[in-house]
């Protein structure tokens, strides 16, 4: 494992554990830097109208898209370490 998927990982359980609510915002970054770094390009529809969160999410992570992996992570930890700091 190298040490941007040890400080990833580590990055991950540091926000599980947060007490503080960071706020949406920062929640959704969190969101969409989490899910670059996992799975890559946001994939499918748009959620409607009616679905505010999904929609929400999905715009988030689309902010992001083309962003690598590695640099999603690094800037992933750099944000929780922003937050715990």
């Amino acid at each position: 494992m190298s040490d941007v998927d040890t400080d990833f990982t580590s990055a991950v359980a540091t926000v599980g554990a947060m007490s503080a609510d960071p706020g949406n915002e920062v929640k959704l970054r969190l969101y969409a830097l989490y899910k670059q770094a996992t799975v890559g390009d946001v994939e499918g529809k748009r959620p409607g109208f009616t679905n505010p969160v999904g929609r929400a999410k999905y715009d988030s992570w689309a902010k992001v898209s083309g962003m690598s992996a590695n640099v999603a992570k690094e800037a992933y930890v750099r944000l929780v370490a922003e937050l715990a700091g």
